[in-house]
């Protein structure tokens, strides 16, 4: 069962990074590290980097978006 759980959180990790270029891609890369965070401690660790990182797009793109709202009143 850990082979298969490696096996396929290396293949969604992959298909992530290798279509980094399309929306939702990112999800694929999250996912892959997910399952290999149950094996592989340093996955964990890549996660929570891609984790904080999306949080902090998420939250750029938030101020943005309000800023241009506003500037429109």
């Amino acid at each position: 069962m850990k082979i298969l759980r490696i096996g396929l959180g290396v293949i969604l990790s992959l298909i992530g990074i290798v279509f980094a270029i399309l929306p939702g891609s990112i999800l694929f890369l999250i996912g892959g590290l997910m399952v290999l965070s149950y094996d592989v401690p340093i996955a964990k660790t890549w996660l929570k980097k891609c984790q904080a990182g999306m949080s902090a797009g998420a939250k750029k793109l938030d101020r943005h978006l309000l800023n241009r709202r506003l500037k429109r009143f």
